[in-house]
Order: C-alpha cells, then sequence, then structure tokens
C-alpha cells in the first residue's frame, strides 16, 4: 500500500515521502496511530505543494542569511574597555558584549551562540570574529578593542 508519511518513521522513511508500506503493518498500525496518510491523488498533489512552498521558504531564508553576512563582513564596531599600559585588558571582550555592542551601534540583532570566539578578547586591537548567521553562511566582523581613557 503506498503512504505518505506524517513524520520520521525509522525503517520506513522521512517525513513527506511517499513510500511502500505491506498492507496489515499500514491498516493496522500506522494509519491508526496516525502515522500516515493513503496516498490518494488529492494528498499527493498536497504534499508536492507542501515541499515547493517549504523549498522557496529555504530559498528566501538562505538569500535574507547571505545578505546579513555581506553586512556584517562589512561592519566594523568599536568597543572601548580600560586597558594597562602594555595594552593588556582588565577585564575581557565576549561574544555577549560583542553582541551587544553591535545591536546598539549597528542595529544587527545576532544572536551570542552565532558569535565564533575561541577565547574572550583580552587584548587592544584589531579582531576577525567569525558570525555564524546560517549553517554554512558566516560573516567575518571586525571588533576594534580602543583603550578607554
Amino acid at each position: 500500500m503506498k503512504v505518505i508519511l506524517k513524520q520520521d518513521i525509522k525503517g520506513l522513511g522521512k517525513k513527506g515521502e511517499i513510500v511502500n508500506a505491506s498492507d496489515g503493518y499500514a491498516r493496522n498500525y500506522l494509519l491508526p496511530k496516525g502515522l500516515v496518510v493513503e496516498a490518494s491523488q488529492g494528498n499527493i498533489t498536497k504534499v508536492k505543494e507542501q515541499k515547493k512552498a517549504a523549498e522557496i521558504r529555504k530559498k528566501r531564508e538562505v538569500e535574507e542569511a547571505q545578505a546579513l553576512a555581506d553586512k556584517i563582513s562589512k561592519t566594523t564596531i568599536v568597543i572601548q574597555e580600560r586597558a594597562g599600559e602594555d595594552g593588556r585588558l582588565f577585564g575581557s571582550v565576549t561574544s555577549k558584549d560583542i553582541a551587544q555592542v553591535l545591536q546598539s551601534q549597528k542595529k544587527i540583532k545576532v544572536d551570542k551562540r552565532k558569535i565564533s570566539l575561541a577565547e574572550p578578547i583580552r587584548y587592544v586591537g584589531n579582531i576577525n570574529v567569525e558570525v555564524k548567521v546560517y549553517p554554512d553562511i558566516t560573516g567575518n566582523l571586525t571588533v576594534k578593542v580602543e583603550a578607554q581613557n
């Protein structure tokens, strides 16, 4: 029996796929539990339309993420912190600080978990920071840390 999966089922397939299941398995288990719907022409058409809409939505999300990554790559933010004579900061600049300054100075909202810092910034200078906007799409933000007087 041909059925359309409503969710991922181990050993059978992923959500939205049209698969062949044995008649007994489909009638006695999958259909009563609401895990599948019968693959009628109307249901197949509906699934194809949903897949097309999902592809369009994903394409739009990728385009928006790419635009944001380009905008971030062209951006330089300035953070002023107290520092000693040798340029070492009294404290550090973390991804949380970078996200807050990016929001306040440039009106770009980025989650602090998307900002990749191997370790907090502890010295004055220019640092390139990678910001993950979307899977496989990143922007390189320039953070200029200055000594505060």
